[in-house]
């Protein structure tokens, strides 16, 4: 019998999953897909398996599916599809582990009271996350379960690279930069040396770009700085996440148009980004198919502050030697990619637009000072072997 690790990251409205063999001492994806939908009278529950079979279910009698029916439908197809395997445990992406919490844990019912009282600092995302720990901790309590955090990678920046300028009164309650993304991050730094051994021991941004959106300075694969901070609307423009804003900006929608804390935090998570700038898509996709002036604008904008970041992460790092691009924009938008690597020309980056076109993933040229790559990213599988060292 064979063992297997189940890996979630749960959302408001739907539950991702990843099911890995442990095969020795290496982890095979054997089944991945998502239940969508939730809470609203369309649920779907779709899967991929090893023989690359997909399968779905549509619910369109009217009934909702919760975050427990959602897992008793993954249960019932692993069940079904996966006969012969033991699941082991569950790994959980959780986005923020505050500064307790600096690598994956085993989840106790201590732990998880410890991580819902993190809820404040990432309000979109912490709750839901937590959701099936909740569950499972009910329905399979012998199943061990691992916490990973998103936020635990860039606990080797420096302290000045995490500081606010706040009153130590404020800062010492836990208001800092932590950043986020970090299981993406881990994932390049894990793989980076196969792919260019300079840059890996050497100097890298990562742009992790895809419906939340960040970038990461690594030396010698380790985080030193990163556009994401205190919560994961700070940095660039996001699909309806605004990114960097003036406070001011704030106080300017609470005192002159009566905005309460809510309306501000809808409008700065929900309605910004591309989403707010185009008044078109949240969706590049979408943006890059259109010809409404709003979502060449938006384009624009975004491929303007993924620029200047990377100056202000190169400055971090006192220099370059690779840029990476990664997740849903990175890895399919080579016009996103094109326009970054041109405004990097002053760092010596020279675009190779055939490689570029082709995805990579090499997309500069030969004669350029520093090299892009476009990398896949695989958050799944840095979780699934964080819950087995875990549990080892």
């Amino acid at each position: 019998m064979a063992d297997v690790i189940l890996v979630l990251n749960a959302g408001s409205s739907s539950i991702k999953f990843s099911a890995f063999e442990e095969q020795g001492d290496a982890l095979e994806l054997v089944v991945h897909g998502q239940v969508g939908g939730l809470y609203t009278a369309s649920a779907r529950f779709e899967a991929v398996d090893g023989d690359g079979e997909h399968h779905a279910r549509e619910w369109s009698d009217g009934g909702e599916l919760d975050h427990r029916g959602g897992l008793e439908q993954i249960g019932a197809f692993l069940s079904e599809h996966r006969e012969g395997h033991e699941l082991v445990a569950v790994g959980h992406r959780v986005v923020h582990g505050g500064q307790r919490f600096s690598g994956p844990v085993r989840v106790t019912p201590a732990v998880a009271d410890e991580l819902a009282k993190l809820t404040p600092l990432a309000p979109l995302h912490q709750p839901h996350n937590l959701t099936p720990i909740r569950i499972l901790e009910d329905m399979q309590p012998d199943v061990p379960q691992v916490a990973c955090f998103d936020t635990a990678f860039h606990r080797t920046q420096p302290e000045v690279a995490q500081a606010f300028a706040l009153p130590a009164s404020i800062t010492s309650r836990g208001v800092r930069r932590y950043g986020f993304h970090g299981l993406s991050y881990e994932y390049i730094a894990s793989v980076l040396p196969d792919v260019d051994k300079k840059a890996a021991s050497g100097r890298t941004v990562v742009a992790h770009l895809g419906n939340g959106a960040s970038m990461c300075a690594l030396v010698a694969g380790k985080s030193v700085a990163s556009t994401m901070g205190f919560t994961a609307v700070d940095g660039l423009p996001m699909g309806t996440r605004c990114g960097n804003l003036d406070p001011g900006v704030v106080l300017y929608l609470m005192e002159e148009l009566g905005m309460d804390a809510r309306a501000v935090e809808d409008l700065i998570y929900r309605h910004s980004g591309l989403l707010g700038v185009s008044g078109v898509s949240s969706d590049m996709r979408t943006l890059l198919a259109s010809d409404d002036p709003h979502a060449r604008f938006a384009i624009e904008l975004y491929i303007y502050r993924i620029a200047r970041e990377l100056g202000s992460l190169v400055a971090a790092m006192e220099g370059i030697d690779a840029l990476v691009f990664t997740a849903g924009i990175g890895e399919h938008a080579a016009a996103i990619r094109e326009g970054v690597v041109r405004h990097a020309a002053w760092l010596g980056a020279e675009i190779d637009a055939e490689a570029n076109a082709k995805g990579g993933p090499l997309i500069t040229t030969a004669s350029s000072r520093i090299a892009a790559w476009v990398i896949p990213t695989n958050e799944e599988l840095t979780i699934a072997r964080h819950t087995r060292a875990v549990l080892e």
